[in-house]
């Protein structure tokens, strides 16, 4: 049985994923990259009067999808701890001189393309002038997309901490439980939090930049720095048990989509929050079945693990850009008639298309331009 053998070979696992083309992490990324854009297009669907049939329809695929910025933190971590096993503080001005070519620079750069020549998607309030322009430029209110953005980018941050707790768990699995107990407790109470007090309650308003804070995630950013500590021993308990894996996770689904539903209609999104202690669940175990998958295929040296990490690869950039692709995309297709069964799937694959050749094109732009001027020496990113 496929299964059986993966077990007998998962304690090689650790070194197959340093060799790999691709590791867990980058299928965390793919699948959250690809997902989100979905979201994204339900979301400007959603903005019509739909029947109420298209509108669960909807609501359910939503729903389902609804781990991707979840998975993509857990991914992060997971492939930043993998590639720095050793890091200390000393590494930290390296690293981030990395990802500010990396991820830092993309994100000026599409949030102020977001201000200027689409300040209609902006969220929340407008700029009207340069005090609130920054305003809504730090805090991910230029696009509907970015408060993820804004929340992701403190992780990166705040690495330096990752990588104490993975050598502080290091061969110390007592610890590891500890920090995980410790971190879904205060992910529960944070989150139930936010159920009292935003989620339908007095300080909706008030307390919106609640979504955009480390706090709201650091359970996947644990997780994903803990699985690779512990990759051996996490891998083969988790092929034993894939079968209870998937069972679970359509229980969740289940329950998670029913107290969605339960709102009645409209549907309306603002109803599927990541933020409710139940959420917590379900996406710990899309990021499980996810982490399987990724096992599966590195076990077999899949032939489309460069491809996953290809995406992986650009991934953030290609999220930057999707709602601007998008929103060009509905603008086009509005013209015509077209059944939602055409639309929702042509609106995807345009999406992702245009996301991901724009985020290959720039780079390939950027990468002409330092050999054309001689910045290699200069700029490294």
């Amino acid at each position: 049985m496929i299964f059986r053998e993966l077990l007998k070979e998962c304690d090689d696992m650790q070194n197959l994923g340093s060799a790999s083309s691709a590791d867990i992490g980058d299928f965390e990324k793919l699948f959250a990259v690809t997902t989100v854009m979905m979201q994204s297009v339900i979301s400007f669907l959603m903005s019509d009067h739909l029947p109420v049939g298209q509108q669960f329809f909807l609501g359910g695929i939503y729903e389902v999808v609804k781990f991707s910025a979840s998975a993509f933190i857990f991914g992060i971590l997971f492939s930043t701890i993998r590639t720095h096993p050793h890091a200390h503080l000393k590494d930290y001005p390296r690293f981030m001189v990395n990802r500010w070519h990396v991820l830092f620079i993309p994100s000026i750069m599409w949030t102020t393309i977001y201000l200027l020549l689409l300040p209609q998607l902006q969220q929340h309030r407008h700029y009207h002038n340069i005090a609130t322009f920054c305003w809504q430029f730090i805090n991910g209110n230029a696009a509907p997309h970015l408060w993820y953005n804004v929340m992701m980018l403190q992780f990166i941050i705040l690495m330096p901490f990752f990588w104490a707790l993975a050598r502080w768990c290091h061969n110390r699995p007592h610890r590891a439980v500890a920090a995980f107990t410790i971190t879904l407790l205060f992910e529960l109470a944070w989150h139930w939090l936010y159920k009292l007090e935003i989620f339908h309650g007095p300080q909706a308003q008030n307390w919106y930049l609640f979504d955009r804070v480390f706090p709201s995630f650091i359970i996947f950013a644990v997780s994903g720095t803990l699985l690779w500590t512990f990759h051996g021993p996490l891998c083969r308990f988790a092929m034993r048990h894939w079968g209870s894996a998937i069972v679970v996770w359509c229980i969740l689904l289940y329950y998670v989509t029913l107290n969605f539903f339960n709102y009645g209609t409209p549907v309306s999104l603002d109803n599927a929050p990541y933020y409710l202690p139940s959420m917590i669940f379900y996406n710990l175990s899309s990021i499980i079945l996810i982490a399987m998958i990724a096992t599966y295929m590195q076990k077999f040296r899949n032939q489309w693990l460069p491809l996953v990490h290809w995406i992986a690869l650009y991934a953030h950039r290609a999220y930057l850009s999707h709602v601007f692709w998008l929103y060009w995309s509905w603008q086009l297709l509005n013209h015509w008639s077209l059944s939602l069964m055409i639309k929702f799937p042509l609106m995807i694959g345009m999406t992702i298309f245009l996301a991901f050749m724009s985020a290959y094109g720039l780079h390939i732009l950027w990468s002409s331009c330092k050999q054309l001027f001689h910045i290699h020496h200069i700029v490294n990113g």
